[in-house]
Formats: C-alpha cells, sequence, structure tokens
C-alpha cells in the first residue's frame, strides 16, 4: 500500500487514515490481542463462509458443528437452510458472497455496540495494516496543492530514501506516464498497481527520475524533543497511534532523551485514537512497577487489575501528559495509569470517554470482526467512558483561523513543560 496525504491540514497520514474510517461511527478504536480461536457465532460465520465457496465449486458440502446445545444445531440448521432457500428459490440473482457479508453484518449489529465491527476484503487490509505499523511501499507521501502533486514525506530507510527522493520533489511522472490533470487517487493507484515503478520528478527545475522496488516501511507513529526551562531539559514524546511498533519507537526515543540527561518529560496522545492494550501496557511498565496498578478489565463475571512486571523501576523524574477531546482508549489508559500510580500532572481537556475493549478475530476468509469484550477502568477503579479522563491542569489551546500550532501559541505543551521542571 502506498501512503498519501491530500491537501488539508493533518500533522500525521495515520490519523487522518483513522478519522476517515470511523468518521461516520463517531468512536475510536483499542484492540486487544487477537485470538487463534473462535466461539460458537463465528463458527457459524465460518462455516457460511464455506458453503458459499461450496456453491460456488458446485460441490455438495456436510457441515457439523459441535455444540453442547442441541438448540444451537437447529438454529445453525435454520441459518444454513435459510441461505439455501435464497440463494436457490429468489425471484432474481443474489450475489453469494454480498449476502454471506449481509448477514455477518447482521449479527454484528444485533450486538448494539458502536465499537463493534465487521472489515471484510480491502477494509479489513487496510485495518490490520494501520494497527501493525507497517506497509508495502515505496515509502512516501504525496499531497496535492493547486493542481500539482508533491512528495510531502519520504520516510527513512525506505526505497524512495535510499534513491534519493526528496520532500518537495514535483512528481511529473510515474511509470513514464504524464500525471498532468490526474486526481491524487490515480497517481496513488499508478504507483500501487505493480512491485516496481518509475517515478520522475521535478527539482528546482531539474528532471530527476528513479526506479524504484516496494518494500516494507515501518511507519513512524513516535516523536521526540528536548526542551529548556528553568534550567532544566525537559523530554517530549508524542505518540501518533499505539500501533504493534510504539512501544519499540517509544523505548528508542525515551533512551535518546535519557542520554541527553532529561530531568523530567512530557508526554503528548493529543488526538491519538487509541490502538493495542499491550502496546500501551508494555509503555506503562517502563515507568510503574509490579506493585503498582495500570489499569484494571472488568466482563459480566469478573474484574481483575493489572500490574507492573518489573520488581523496581529506576525512572522517578516527573512526568505530564497532554490530552485533548480527541484522545482515547489506550491514550486514556495511559493517561489515567500515570494520574493515579505514577501521580502526574495531566494537562489540557476532558479526554474522549471511550471506556470499552474490543477483541479482533481474522476470520478464514481474511475478513476480521471485532467487538466489545471488557470494560476497562482506571487504577483506582474509576469508568471513564463518556466522561473523559479529568485533567489535573485544564488547559486549552485556542488557534485563531488559517493559525498553525507552534510551540509559542501552544499553551497546552507550555503548560506541562512547566509542571514538570518546577
Amino acid at each position: 500500500m502506498f501512503k498519501k496525504k491530500k491537501d488539508i491540514d493533518k500533522e500525521n497520514e495515520i490519523e487522518k487514515i483513522e478519522e476517515e474510517k470511523f468518521e461516520d461511527e463517531n468512536v475510536r478504536e483499542i484492540i486487544v490481542e487477537r485470538r487463534s480461536g473462535f466461539n460458537f457465532s463465528e463458527v457459524i460465520i465460518i462455516m457460511i463462509i464455506a458453503i458459499m465457496f461450496g456453491f460456488l465449486l458446485g460441490n455438495i458440502v456436510n457441515f457439523v458443528v459441535f455444540s453442547d446445545s442441541s438448540s444451537n444445531d437447529d438454529k445453525f440448521k435454520e441459518l444454513v437452510t435459510t441461505y439455501d432457500n435464497i440463494v436457490n428459490n429468489y425471484y432474481e440473482d443474489v450475489d453469494k458472497e454480498e449476502l454471506i457479508d449481509a448477514g455477518i453484518q447482521g449479527m454484528i449489529n444485533y450486538l448494539d455496540d458502536p465499537y463493534a465491527t465487521y472489515f471484510s476484503g480491502e477494509a479489513s487490509e487496510e485495518f490490520n495494516e494501520e494497527l501493525a505499523g507497517s506497509y508495502e511501499g515505496i515509502g512516501i507521501q504525496v499531497a496535492l496543492s493547486n493542481g500539482v502533486v508533491s512528495v510531502s514525506q519520504v520516510f527513512n530507510k525506505s526505497p524512495a530514501k535510499k534513491v534519493g527522493v526528496m520532500e518537495g520533489d514535483i512528481v511529473t511522472k510515474v511509470n513514464d506516464t504524464d500525471i498532468n490533470g490526474k486526481s491524487l487517487d490515480e497517481v496513488v493507484s499508478m504507483i500501487n498497481s505493480k512491485d516496481k515503478c518509475k517515478l520522475t520528478v521535478n527539482r528546482n527545475g531539474e528532471e530527476l527520475s528513479f526506479e524504484l522496488s516496494k518494500g516494507t516501511i515501518e511507519v513512524p507513529v513516535v516523536s521526540s524533543e528536548v526542551y529548556e526551562n528553568n534550567g532544566k531539559k525537559i523530554g517530549y514524546i508524542k505518540i501518533d497511534i499505539f500501533s504493534s511498533n510504539v512501544y519499540k519507537q517509544f523505548n528508542n526515543a525515551l533512551s535518546k532523551l535519557e542520554k541527553k540527561n532529561i530531568e523530567g518529560l512530557v508526554i503528548d496522545v493529543r488526538d491519538n485514537p487509541g490502538g493495542y492494550l499491550s502496546e500501551v501496557k508494555n509503555i506503562l511498565c517502563l515507568f510503574l512497577d509490579k506493585k503498582q496498578v495500570l489499569y484494571q478489565l472488568q466482563t459480566k463475571d469478573d474484574k481483575e487489575k493489572i500490574y507492573g512486571t518489573k520488581k523496581s523501576i529506576d525512572r522517578d523524574y516527573p512526568v505530564s501528559v497532554i490530552i485533548n477531546d480527541e484522545s482515547a482508549s489506550a491514550s486514556e489508559i495511559l493517561a489515567s495509569a500515570f494520574k493515579e500510580s505514577y501521580g502526574s500532572h495531566i494537562v489540557g481537556i476532558n479526554s474522549y470517554g471511550k471506556g470499552t475493549v474490543q477483541s479482533a478475530s481474522d476470520l478464514n476468509s481474511g475478513d476480521t470482526i471485532k467487538y466489545t469484550v471488557q470494560k476497562w477502568l482506571t487504577p483506582k477503579g474509576n469508568w471513564v467512558n463518556d466522561k473523559g479522563v479529568v485533567p489535573t491542569d485544564r488547559v486549552e489551546t485556542v488557534l485563531q483561523e488559517g493559525e498553525t500550532l507552534t510551540y509559542d501559541n501552544d499553551t497546552m505543551l507550555k503548560t506541562a513543560i512547566s509542571v514538570v521542571s518546577e
């Protein structure tokens, strides 16, 4: 997949995709580890999909559902019979694949769970890819402005970086085809169409061509900086999303900051939609030991406290966390743990307020189903759902029309730095 960035004001492509993907649902994501087994409902889904392929191949397939309940057996037979009747007797032709998708979607809709989703085909691939934190591509983002397609970002260690593609290059041809007048989606599709592509760009009036082969690109989701305040060095780490590679990137960034002798740390999870529960747990274990509660998980039958994993932690410098109303799920778990177990200042405004955990299961077809399995609670047992994490230092950054966020006008960042450098 080739990453693109349209001419809109977004800080990071992952955030843009997540916003677009879940905009209609008005939800944010947190995913637990994927499970290898399937419950009864999932077995039904797999069986129906198998039936579909059986019909397509013209074979007669016999199915057995292993269940402790005969009523479940009967209900499953009704489901199969209904599918069979519709496919064979409906007065118009029926698209079998779409019928299967509709059946699965109906089960998901029955749950009345705003965070339950069925991803099929390309949507499933995109969902898994975004949380994986990597993709197959040449390693650039492009932007469209005034009809001109230009390179807005080149990822480190990518094929594009290695051959010399630079930010600001104006794309003029793809595979020797002029892109003038084509949409951004068309240009991206041209680049993605083959494993190799020829990219022609204009750089300061000079035409340059690059032969590129796709590679595995790790998407940067962590950025860092050092600020000085009150004579102290304060580290700053921004986390865009809790993808499967965020702990590794965070740990690397933290190590580099600590080598610069920081005396405090600011963690910024503004606009972070969430991600993998295991990743935020690993990050918290860098600061909280096995005697300290990271968060709690509650099912309909049980409640469990999740503790740190190490006997002791050497880090004792002050940490503040910046949140806003788009900080959700894993971001809220992180902020709550620092607030209640580390004693941190939480700077900003109330977070999004998503206090549930979803499980994602990959079906044999390659599709993905996701639904809520638990509530998560703060270390002290509070449920932030629909309320959000309440900051200790309420600060709002308001930008004027056309103004972009900088250090000078970022009142949240300045406050977060100030409280850890007192």
